[in-house]
């Protein structure tokens, strides 16, 4: 495939050199060494479609001023079998190319060509890339950050792949360490609040959370502490626990009563992660699992191996790791001093496994806004463990604020209700969620407005797009239906004139570019960005070029110019993972 406006920058950049050196055979300038210059797209295309500054860049070394410089290599380019049509010298020397019908011909041909493939580069090509997302606990449901990290991660695996990468997706498990033990705990008191006095009749309507609340904060014999988890899921477990068990577990001891709750609870919830996220159209390569890295001793490796390297010290009965060497702001703790290994050495082996033991060339996490701290302790022990730490980023993805009729929904901790991933989809279109959670950069704070989302009008940028898709397939279908429908007519033959159809066509050719950008960025904000504009411009061309009624050859032009932005709709839609609908 042909990124038209790459070939169209390469051919600037061949015209002026080969102009250059005609002036110096010519004995109009020194062969003396030039400096690089730039090619770029001015935002106005009136001062052209490319404007380069090498008559300013080699000023110095010709002595001579720019002005002169531009007009002396516009009059030496040769145009012809470019895709230019003219050259003109714009204020102190700015060398303004100006493109060819022939350029717009080519693009519309190449993305009809094309087809879903059009927009796909070559950036990552033969590189493996391992995008971490979402990653939520699983001793609960998911939040409304994970929902933003989901469509996150997701569509920027899509752009990764889309430019070229070699792409699998996973979700860690953390189903090892404190949080368990918190999970075992907070079901153990649930388990027992039930099965004292025998109040199972009346925990039978568990589903509604405010009778959970008021059963359960008297509770004497058996209260809730601080540090445990009080959502309604808790107790769901606890009480289809009791319902299978009875009074089994009363007087087991403690830990024996917390495992087998755990046992029971935790595939649930890991099982409810994954439907919920199929639902959301995520699907992943691998579930990978904390408790795997304890088992296979992974854990104590990353220890010793820090400790054979002479990166840790023994202080206060712990090991600590001499992170501070390595650019962390301090030094911090390996394994306490009950022998315990903290979160932190997981986390290394989990990453040296990605890196190392699996040998991706890129590993991607997408992280809260509170694991800022995260990113140099995680460096600087790749880099102690002698593996290349610029092979691990880190995209920080800011909070999100839902908004209602212009107020903040708040949330209830104190009966642990909270708007879920779940619950989310059960009142905005899953199209919309991923459309709205990519809206903006993932390092600015976002505000879904949830009446916004389920809007149908222009407003609604999701809603916008589709239509616009919608519209364009009802043209084609109509003109078909009419017996001048679309026929694929020779690139040689096509005729754009109108400056909507222009600027139309010139943002079709920026979609490589565009992908590109957003591979490198890690940003899939420049998708629904461009989308947006897409359908702008497209809206644009259906209100100022007319179709029906034309002479056949620019009917059959702007037909191709519908096709080839259906094409382009189709192919970021799918690519977002959202439906590209043909009627609306």
């Amino acid at each position: 495939m042909n990124n038209m406006i790459e070939l169209a920058k390469q051919q600037v950049k061949e015209t002026i050199m080969n102009a250059l050196g005609r002036l110096v055979a010519e004995g109009k300038i020194e062969a003396v060494p030039l400096p690089a210059f730039n090619v770029e797209r001015p935002a106005d295309v009136s001062h052209g479609d490319f404007s380069c500054n090498a008559a300013m860049a080699s000023a110095k070394a010709l002595r001579n001023n720019p002005r002169a410089i531009g007009q002396m290599i516009a009059d030496a380019a040769v145009l012809d079998g470019t895709v230019f049509e003219k050259i003109e010298v714009a204020g102190p020397g700015f060398l303004n190319f100006f493109i060819s019908p022939l350029w717009f011909n080519e693009t519309v041909g190449e993305v009809i060509s094309s087809g879903s493939d059009y927009g796909k580069t070559e950036l990552g090509k033969g590189k493996r890339v391992l995008v971490e997302f979402v990653s939520a606990n699983p001793t609960g449901p998911m939040h409304i950050g994970n929902a933003r990290g989901g469509a996150l991660g997701d569509s920027l695996s899509s752009v990764l792949q889309f430019a070229g990468y070699e792409v699998e997706r996973e979700f860690y498990v953390n189903d090892a360490g404190n949080q368990i033990e918190k999970f075992g705990k907070s079901l153990s008191i649930r388990y027992m609040q039930i099965a004292d006095g025998n109040k199972s009749d009346v925990i039978a309507s568990y589903g509604d959370d405010d009778v959970c609340r008021k059963i359960f904060e008297d509770e004497e014999n058996f209260p809730m502490p601080e540090d445990v988890y009080k959502g309604v899921d808790i107790i769901e477990h606890a009480y289809n626990f009791y319902k299978i068990n009875g009074d089994k577990f009363v007087n087991a001891d403690e830990e024996s009563r917390k495992s087998a709750l755990v046992e029971y609870a935790l595939p649930l919830n890991i099982d409810g992660l994954e439907k919920d996220l199929a639902k959301y159209r995520i699907v992943y390569d691998t579930w990978f699992r904390e408790s795997s890295l304890h088992k296979s001793g992974a854990v104590k490796q990353i220890v010793d191996m820090l400790t054979d390297k002479g990166q840790t010290y023994e202080k206060d009965g712990a090991i600590w790791f001499k992170a501070s060497d390595f650019g962390d702001d301090q030094d911090r703790v390996l394994v306490r001093a009950n022998g315990i290994p903290t979160y932190f050495v997981p986390d290394i082996a989990y990453h040296y496994n990605k890196l190392v033991t699996r040998g991706f060339d890129k590993a991607i996490d997408i992280l809260g806004a509170d694991h800022h701290g995260y990113i140099a302790r995680m460096k600087a022990a790749l880099t102690a463990l002698g593996v290349d730490a610029s092979k691990l980023d880190i995209v920080i993805m800011q909070m999100v604020m839902l908004v209602r009729n212009g107020e903040t929904v708040k949330l209830s901790k104190r009966s642990g209700k909270a708007i879920t991933l779940s619950t989310l989809l059960d009142e905005v279109p899953i199209d919309a969620a991923r459309f709205f959670f990519n809206l903006r950069d993932p390092n600015t704070h976002l505000e879904f407005d949830l009446e916004l989302a389920i809007e149908e009008s222009s407003n609604n940028p999701v809603f916008y797009v589709q239509y616009a898709h919608a519209r364009i397939c009802s043209i084609l279908r109509r003109m078909e239906e009419e017996g001048t429908g679309y026929s694929n007519i020779p690139v040689s033959e096509l005729n754009f004139n109108h400056p909507a159809e222009l600027a139309l066509i010139r943002h079709i050719a920026a979609l490589p570019n565009c992908i590109n950008e957003a591979a490198k960025d890690y940003n899939p904000s420049k998708i629904t960005k461009y989308l947006c504009d897409l359908a702008q411009l497209f809206h644009k061309f259906y209100d100022n070029c007319k179709i029906k009624g034309e002479e056949e050859n620019i009917l059959q032009s702007r037909l191709s110019l519908c096709v080839a932005t259906k094409t382009v709709f189709k192919n970021l839609l799918d690519l977002l993972k959202v439906d590209a609908p043909e009627k609306m």
